[in-house]
């Protein structure tokens, strides 16, 4: 990834908010690398329950299959991140494909993620296809 991540127009966008705590910062002195991919993690988690009823909640669950990150301004002890994140159109078979940003207090890039979920039936464990009405639910 090169370019900014930024919501299609129109696209529908789940935010949280990030507080570091110091358990978070690194000998560097800021936010440690794995704690973005726990955010992300957590945001794609958080947007599901959010949108979900409990009855698909108790079907379905999401399993990350991989994530790519850049990097690109520190977070530091006492600074409040905001992040966003909005999925792909449609989905591909069992995949979706979810972005994500995290901004500083300044409104500057600190970490974009992009990631893909695999749906997942919980009673079988196996991969299933997203039905249309979870695509419809997140854009």
């Amino acid at each position: 990834m090169t370019k900014l991540l930024e919501p299609p127009e129109g696209r529908q966008v789940f935010r949280l908010t990030f507080e570091p705590t110091p358990a978070d910062i690194d000998e560097n002195g800021h936010v440690n690398n794995v704690v973005y991919l726990r955010w992300a993690q957590d945001m794609g988690v958080a947007h599901w329950q959010s949108l979900a009823p409990a009855d698909a909640q108790a079907t379905w669950v999401w399993v990350a299959l991989r994530h790519e990150i850049d990097y690109r301004r520190e977070l530091k002890l006492g600074e409040t991140a905001q992040g966003r994140t909005w999925v792909d159109e449609a989905a591909a078979g069992p995949r979706f494909d979810r972005y994500i940003r995290i901004d500083g207090p300044d409104g500057a890039m600190c970490a974009q993620v992009v990631t893909t979920w695999v749906l997942v039936e919980q009673a079988t464990r196996r991969p299933r296809r997203v039905p249309q009405w979870i695509t419809a639910m997140f854009t």
